[in-house]
């Protein structure tokens, strides 16, 4: 099978990057040919004034994109076009371009930037769904997009304009979202239910099982330090732990400085360890007792939780959105209350005094690994839906397409 994939990649490396890259990996070591359109934020930097001015615009109509992936289906024609991200330089220019050439696409949805300028359904401090009850123009007014109402201003264009053109409904075949959760948020939000297949993301290479599991005599926190992830709600709740409980905060962020300070000011014993490459952070978790998620907003699939799970630790997570679909209460993993410190410190403390029975939840942790988040499971999930969006397309095309000849052997 051919595939192009199409990502723009952030300017701080994050989870949907990492994805992408191991997606192209899987694809790749099965044999399918794997074509890339990329573009990078980094190219910003190199703009000159003028031309930033020009991103207004090209993050709803991006011409020069689209002319370029327009050569692109041309020369290569791909089975199948496969979109990780287009914000803001590739833009939804190109699905169009799909569409002139006949060439089916699939779009993994990492966010909620279809209806949400934020992408996150967050702000204030608390989740918040005001763009689809309502307009996305009032993420302007707050400013929900790197609180600038200038940039959110720009999202909210290219959000009107491919609502009304009906771009989202119309020009992608199969939307792939990580989570049930996730699903009923699009569909609640207006995407077609039959559009969207849930997917999630996969560890891989396989850490395998720590030493620990559930047995280390730390617990870990590993993500950006702010505000949305809970961290100032974790260190609130580490002022009422027993004495004796460590806390490790692996990763960085712009409340680390402040929540570094007042864990020293209060003697709390907690470790601010920055950030630190993938291996540092597998090590670290295969020792630790528990791992810690104490995300405050929706999330789709945190790479944290599923890796916690490779290692086969539990992990302590929100119960909120996601997380608890993820995270199996008593199964897998423990549930708090999200942002109340009081519940957290609570079920820290119960974790942290049973170290046989988080032993038992890492194990189970590892077993649900196995089941749903290996690289197996996950290309076979992919070529399902792969072969099945081609077979659609092509019976809606009046076509006829042979799918063995799409096999990683022909």
């Amino acid at each position: 099978m051919k595939i192009l994939l199409v990502h723009n990649t952030y300017q701080y490396r994050g989870g949907e990057d990492v994805v992408f890259e191991q997606e192209k990996r899987l694809l790749k070591s099965a044999g399918h040919e794997v074509l890339e359109y990329v573009r990078h934020n980094d190219e910003i930097e190199q703009y000159s004034i003028v031309r930033k001015l020009t991103l207004f615009g090209r993050t709803a109509w991006a011409a020069d994109s689209r002319e370029q992936f327009q050569q692109l289906l041309e020369a290569k024609r791909p089975d199948i076009v496969h979109v990780h991200n287009t914000f803001p330089l590739i833009s939804p220019s190109i699905y169009w371009a799909c569409r002139k050439q006949q060439v089916p696409v699939v779009q993994t949805l990492h966010n909620y930037r279809l209806f949400c300028p934020g992408a996150n359904f967050f702000r204030a401090g608390k989740v918040c769904e005001d763009c689809v009850t309502g307009s996305v123009w009032q993420g302007v007014v707050h400013g929900c997009y790197r609180d600038s109402r200038p940039q959110t201003a720009a999202v909210a264009l290219m959000l009107s304009l491919h609502h009304a053109g009906k771009t989202w409904t119309r020009m992608v075949d199969r939307y792939i979202v990580l989570t049930a959760f996730a699903r009923e948020r699009f569909v609640n939000a207006g995407l077609p239910a039959d559009k969207i297949s849930i997917k999630p993301n996969c560890v891989d290479p396989d850490p395998a099982k720590g030493n620990g599991r559930g047995a280390g005599d730390y617990a870990l926190y590993v993500g950006r330090v702010s505000q949305e992830k809970g961290v100032p709600t974790l260190l609130q709740a580490w002022r009422q732990v027993p004495t004796g409980i460590p806390l490790r905060v692996i990763g960085d962020g712009p409340a680390r400085a402040q929540l570094e300070s007042e864990a020293a000011a209060n003697n709390l014993d907690v470790s601010f360890l920055g950030h630190q490459p993938r291996e540092q952070v597998i090590a670290a978790m295969q020792a630790a007792r528990f791992v810690i998620f104490s995300s405050e907003l929706y999330e789709n699939l945190p790479l944290t939780i599923i890796e916690s799970f490779a290692c086969g630790v539990p992990v302590i997570a929100s119960r909120l959105g996601a997380m608890q679909e993820i995270v199996t209460d008593g199964l897998t993993g423990l549930l708090f209350s999200p942002g109340n410190a009081d519940d957290l410190a609570r079920v820290v403390t119960r974790a942290w005094q049973q170290p046989d029975y988080m032993r038992s939840l890492g194990s189970r942790a590892r077993i649900e690994y196995e089941t749903k988040y290996t690289a197996a499971a996950n290309y076979q999930q992919l070529m399902d839906i792969y072969h099945e969006v081609i077979h659609n397309h092509a019976q809606a095309a009046g076509l006829c397409v042979d799918l063995e000849e799409l096999s990683p052997t022909n």
